[in-house]
């Protein structure tokens, strides 16, 4: 369900026909010899210019763009990459592999009870899809985009998954979810001149999307992280997912796999498939945390729990309080261990003040400095420079400090913190 395709055997420079050659003898063959060339951008057209010496000069482009692609998508696919196809719209709009597989375990817990097969309104390259048939969950891609959906297939079959998965080209405006378990829907977020915010300019519209989606008796719509709350309709399951302390994007849950809470955070510590998820959802009864001075520890929730509305029920795991109704910053006098947020136990609260700063970071000897801030209007770099900091650490070492920028009412402030690792 991407925004329309140029409608020619093209798309940003990957010939179609060549593409499809890829997966054969002569492709696989090119694509070894490009993956172990010199891919860099110095080197680019010396090594084309070797390969098709060997090769057909169509074949040598698609298998060129394919083997950079498989580098840059190691971060989102992990060695899955090295056998998977790409086009670079589709690289950068696919779900990575962990928030993948994270959705698919719902998917399948649901079809598991009731049976049935999910459709995929447009599938992208098939990450999804190819998360939810790994568990089992037989469904079926369609892709408007003619060179996509080849993509999502060469995908499909080269991960043995194509007894549970099948891609088609067409039109999922134009599909019936109603005779499917479940829908999963992915509507395009951007365009020719950059990303789209606004729901409703999503492509198809995110209206459009949700009526085609409750057809069936389950779905879910893959949105921007920033969706506004209130673009959410009544009786949708909200999700916003962060890996490695970044906010990925988000899903609302809708019929049967929608769960008995309005929204929830989901967090994943990292890319490694053996970091859990854990996911907090709002606590009944819960009023808004306490106002109270600054604790002995400073917890910063992560970014999902602040999209969801959640911070009120880290600041009730951790036993603390704002220091500032308005800003995200959660203070308390103990060291609680949660998922949700990092930690930090504060050495010093400074009235902020670039001189007072500046010295007491060189009464501190600190060499190297992070600089984290929430509430705040101080440029980080400027005052990086103004610290007498550039962009590497200062020669001879040092030790380490991090500066946290906030504002308790109008009156800004800097706490000298110490980063407490994950679990202290």
């Amino acid at each position: 369900m991407r925004a329309p395709g140029p409608g020619t055997a093209t798309v940003r420079g990957m010939d179609i026909e060549a593409f499809r050659a890829l997966p054969g003898p002569a492709g696989r063959a090119v694509l070894a010899a490009a993956a172990e060339a010199d891919l860099s951008e110095n080197a680019l057209l010396s090594t084309a210019a070797r390969l098709r010496e060997r090769y057909p000069a169509e074949l040598v482009a698609a298998a060129l763009t394919q083997a950079r692609l498989r580098v840059r998508a190691r971060a989102k696919f992990g060695p899955d990459a090295d056998r998977m196809y790409f086009t670079p719209d589709g690289l950068e709009q696919a779900t990575r592999a962990r928030v993948a597989a994270h959705r698919a375990r719902r998917f399948a817990a649901y079809l598991d009870a009731r049976g049935g097969a999910v459709l995929e309104m447009g599938c992208g390259i098939g990450a999804d899809l190819i998360a939810r048939a790994r568990l089992g969950c037989r469904g079926e891609g369609v892709e408007r985009d003619a060179l996509t959906a080849a993509v999502a297939k060469a995908n499909v079959e080269a991960l043995g998954l194509a007894g549970l998965a099948s891609v088609r080209e067409g039109d999922a405006t134009l599909e019936d979810p109603a005779g499917y378990a479940a829908v999963f829907a992915d509507p395009g977020r951007r365009t020719g001149r950059g990303r789209v915010f606004d729901p409703r300019a999503y492509e198809p519209p995110l209206g459009t999307v949700l009526d085609l989606a409750a057809r069936a008796p389950a779905g879910c719509v893959k949105v921007a992280p920033g969706i506004p709350h209130d673009a959410i309709p009544n009786g949708v399951e909200a999700e916003w997912i962060s890996v490695g302390g970044d906010v990925k994007e988000a899903a609302l849950w809708l019929g049967g796999l929608a769960g008995a809470v309005g929204r929830r955070a989901t967090v994943i510590r990292s890319d490694d498939p053996d970091s859990p998820a854990a996911t907090l959802t709002p606590e009944p009864g819960l009023d808004a945390p306490d106002v109270r001075p600054w604790g002995r520890y400073l917890y910063e929730p992560d970014g999902a729990v602040i999209r969801a509305r959640l911070v009120a029920e880290v600041a009730a795991q951790v036993g603390g309080g704002l220091a500032d109704p308005r800003i995200a910053y959660v203070t308390a006098d103990a060291a609680v261990a949660t998922p949700f947020a990092a930690a930090y136990e504060i050495e010093d609260v400074l009235p902020f003040s670039v001189k007072r700063l500046r010295a007491e970071l060189r009464r501190r000897d600190v060499g190297v400095l992070t600089i984290k801030k929430r509430g705040s209007a101080v440029d980080v770099d400027r005052l990086r420079r103004d610290l007498g900091f550039a962009s590497r650490p200062r020669r001879g070492g040092g030790a380490e400090a991090t500066v946290v920028l906030t504002r308790v009412g109008r009156a800004p402030v800097a706490l000298l913190a110490r980063p407490l690792p994950a679990g202290e």
